[in-house]
C-alpha cells in the first residue's frame, strides 16, 4: 500500500516508516520538519507541507495515491502545552480537521490516529481500560480527545474506517541505529536520564511527591518499534472492521527511580539525580490495561532494560 504517514519526518514517524517499508509498503511522509529531520525522510517519498495545510495534504494524497493515513503529526509537550494551549488546539485539532478534509475530497477511506493516554487524566483505576473516563489534565491530552471526537463524528459521513490507538510512553530507538531518539530540546526522561549518566551531569526529576509507592511518576514504557508495528497492523485489521480504539501498553508500570535504577544498572555508572516539583498536568500514574489490545495485536513487548541498552548504545555512537 501507499501510506501517507504525518509527522514522519519524527521520532515515532520515522520509525513506523522504517517499519513500513520492511513490510513491503510504500511510506510517504508528510512532514513541515518542525520538530523532525529532514535527513530522517529515507525509506519513502518526502510531501512538505503544514497539517493545517489541506491543499498540500490533499495534493499528496492524490499525487502519491495514498490508499491509508497514519496520523501522527501533533505537538506532543505536556508542559508545553500548558503554556501555550492556543497553539496545541490550532495545531493538532485545526491539523486533524484539515486532513479529514482533504481525505474526504481524496476518497482515501482509511485512517490510524496516533492518540494518547493523555486523554484520560489521571487514572481512577490501577490500570486504565479504553472505556475509562477521559478527563485530560492539561491542554495536550485535551487536543488529542478533541481530535478522536472529530474523528468519530466524521467517520460516518465520509464512510472512513478509523483506529484510534492510545498509547503510553514511548522510549527506545531503532536496533540498527539508523534512526534514534532526537528532540532539540530534549525532554523525554529515558534519553535525558542515559546522557546524565554516560556524562556525569544532573538528571532532573520532576516530582518526589506523587501518591505512587516512591513518590516519583508511574509510567507505562512501550518501545517504539512495537508502537510501530501496532499502527501497521492497525491497517491490516481496518480491513475487517470499521473502527477500532485501543490502548498500546505493556501492562505494567515504572516508576522514574526505578527507571534510574534500571539505567545504572545497565551502563554501570551513578546518576546524579536533582529532585524539582511536580510539572503542572503531570498525572500520577499511567498504566495501560491491554487486554484489549491482546485480541487484535498479540505481542511480545521488548522490556525496558533493553530499550537502555540500544539507547546507551546508539547515544554512544553519535555523540
Amino acid at each position: 500500500m501507499n501510506i501517507l504517514v504525518t509527522g514522519g519526518a519524527g521520532y515515532i514517524g520515522s520509525h513506523t516508516s522504517k517499519l513500513l517499508k520492511k513490510a513491503g509498503h510504500l511510506p510517504v511522509v508528510f512532514d513541515n520538519l518542525s520538530n523532525g529531520w529532514a535527513e530522517w525522510v529515507k525509506f519513502g517519498p518526502f510531501a512538505f507541507g503544514d497539517i493545517r495545510d489541506e491543499e498540500a495534504l490533499y495534493r499528496a494524497l492524490t499525487g502519491f495515491q495514498i490508499e491509508a493515513v497514519i496520523h501522527f503529526a501533533a505537538k506532543a509537550y505536556v508542559e508545553e502545552s500548558t503554556r501555550l494551549p492556543e497553539l496545541y488546539f490550532d495545531n493538532n485539532v485545526h491539523g486533524t480537521i484539515s486532513l479529514l478534509k482533504a481525505m474526504k475530497r481524496a476518497g482515501t477511506k482509511t485512517l490510524v490516529f496516533s492518540s494518547s493516554c493523555a486523554t484520560y487524566g489521571n487514572a481512577r483505576t490501577q490500570t486504565i481500560r479504553e472505556d475509562h473516563q477521559q478527563v485530560p489534565t492539561n491542554p495536550y491530552g485535551l487536543s488529542k480527545l478533541l481530535c478522536e471526537q472529530v474523528i468519530a463524528t466524521s467517520a460516518p459521513v465520509m464512510g472512513l474506517r478509523y483506529a484510534m490507538l492510545r498509547y503510553f510512553n514511548v522510549i527506545g530507538n531503532d536496533p540498527e541505529g539508523e534512526i534514534y531518539e532526537r528532540h532539540e530540546p530534549e525532554t523525554h526522561v529515558l534519553p535525558n536520564l542515559i546522557r546524565a549518566a554516560m556524562s556525569g551531569g544532573n538528571f532532573c526529576l520532576f516530582g518526589t511527591n506523587h501518591a505512587t509507592p516512591d513518590g516519583t511518576a508511574v509510567r507505562d514504557y512501550v518501545h517504539v518499534m512495537d508502537l510501530g508495528l501496532a499502527h501497521i497492523r492497525a491497517i491490516d485489521e481496518l480491513s475487517q472492521r470499521e473502527r477500532l480504539v485501543s490502548n498500546v501498553g505493556t501492562g505494567s508500570g515504572v516508576s522514574v527511580r526505578e527507571l534510574v535504577a534500571t539505567v545504572e544498572k545497565e551502563l554501570g555508572a551513578r546518576v546524579r539525580v536533582e529532585e524539582h516539583p511536580i510539572r503542572p498536568g503531570d498525572p500520577p500514574c499511567l498504566v495501560a490495561d491491554n487486554a484489549h489490545l491482546r485480541t487484535w495485536f498479540d505481542h511480545e513487548f521488548k522490556p525496558v532494560d533493553q530499550a537502555v541498552r540500544e539507547m546507551a548504545a546508539t547515544l554512544q555512537t553519535k555523540a
